[in-house]
């Protein structure tokens, strides 16, 4: 296990590096941020890189410094978990749509409990994360496993050190079913951490929880399946014991009116309905509507075009979601009015 960790960390670090380190082929496509979906991107960029001869140069560091790169134009694109809002799209003038979705789990270190053994709810979640809850055999875990042979050991947090569209997400839904996470830590992509050790990247938040016994975290559930961490079922809004599969995490974002928000931001926490995930998310990419850069620009929308097009059997491979059709024909629609170049010419053809 802790090899195949390695080498997921080593991958990212590599995009990273092949920026800092080598000149990008002048065709090849940049951009930075999110942890989130990095499984997926680079998947993506492998074939597409085998069909077209382009390559994705991603820094996968976080959505903050996916923000920030954008907004400082030292990438094409930035990639984000936590939407920016309509205000601050129109004062950037960034173009922001949803990429793919996926679901936040909970993954723990406890000897002798395998995947799926362990059940959680919003509130005893939040508990733990706010230091209420220190010991594997509370009795508010104990109630929801009753069955399971719970040890007396400390619980040891493990949280983002970065800013993080995981930790957005993640905090959003522990806000919306715990009034004193609401009160005394709220909702952000960096939080003032009540307790626990800071990790960076999803990456981090793997790792330390691997090599850490006793431990919790919250990663994108590729990171847990890659890595064969155990993760924890979900009790939901509805009341049900869920799985984090991609059919539960379809389930949470079936009745998203993505059209109801700028830039498509709809946050996909606690969604009712049976079978939904309680902390599904998406995620985002930004490009300016005006880029100083129209061909490495065109040359991102034709990879995102390809990606919604032909990787919808790599992403469900990870456990990702892809968009729903009509989002697709939505967000190329949103393109060929909205990202230009300084004629007025659309960057893309549908």
């Amino acid at each position: 296990m802790m090899t195949f960790i390695r080498s997921t960390v080593m991958a990212a670090t590599a995009v990273t590096l092949s920026i800092a380190t080598f000149p990008a082929h002048a065709a090849d496509i940049t951009g930075a941020g999110a942890t989130f979906p990095y499984p997926i991107y680079a998947k993506w960029a492998d074939a597409y890189k085998k069909e077209t001869g382009i390559g994705l140069n991603y820094q996968s560091i976080g959505s903050g410094g996916g923000i920030k790169q954008i907004k400082a134009k030292t990438v094409t694109f930035g990639a984000s978990d936590a939407p920016l809002k309509g205000e601050e799209l129109e004062k950037t003038g960034l173009a922001q749509f949803p990429m793919v979705m996926g679901g936040i789990v909970p993954v723990v270190n406890l000897e002798g409990i395998k995947p799926g053994e362990l059940v959680l709810d919003g509130p005893t979640l939040a508990d733990i994360f706010l230091g209420k809850i220190t010991n594997w055999n509370d009795q508010a875990i104990q109630k929801l496993n009753p069955d399971a042979k719970l040890p007396d050991q400390a619980i040891a947090v493990i949280h983002r050190s970065d800013g993080s569209g995981t930790t957005f997400n993640f905090s959003y839904y522990l806000a919306d079913v715990n009034a004193d996470w609401k009160e005394k830590v709220g909702v952000a992509t960096a939080l003032e951490w009540p307790v626990g050790l800071g990790a960076k990247g999803n990456e981090g938040v793997a790792n330390n929880v691997a090599q850490t016994g006793g431990s919790i975290g919250y990663v994108e559930y590729a990171y847990a399946k890659q890595n064969k961490l155990t993760y924890a079922d979900m009790i939901n809004k509805d009341g049900n014991k869920v799985e984090p599969t991609a059919a539960a995490f379809s389930a949470a974002a079936a009745n998203a009116d993505w059209s109801s928000q700028p830039g498509y931001g709809v946050i996909l926490a606690n969604q009712p309905g049976a079978a939904s995930w309680p902390m599904t998310a998406a995620t985002w990419i930004l490009v300016y509507k005006k880029p100083d850069d129209t061909a490495a620009t065109a040359n991102a929308l034709k990879f995102f075009a390809w990606s919604y097009a032909k990787g919808a059997d790599m992403a469900g491979a990870l456990d990702y979601v892809p968009m729903p059709d009509n989002v697709v024909k939505s967000v190329e629609k949103m393109w060929t009015k909205d990202i230009v170049g300084s004629g007025g010419e659309p960057l893309y053809a549908e």
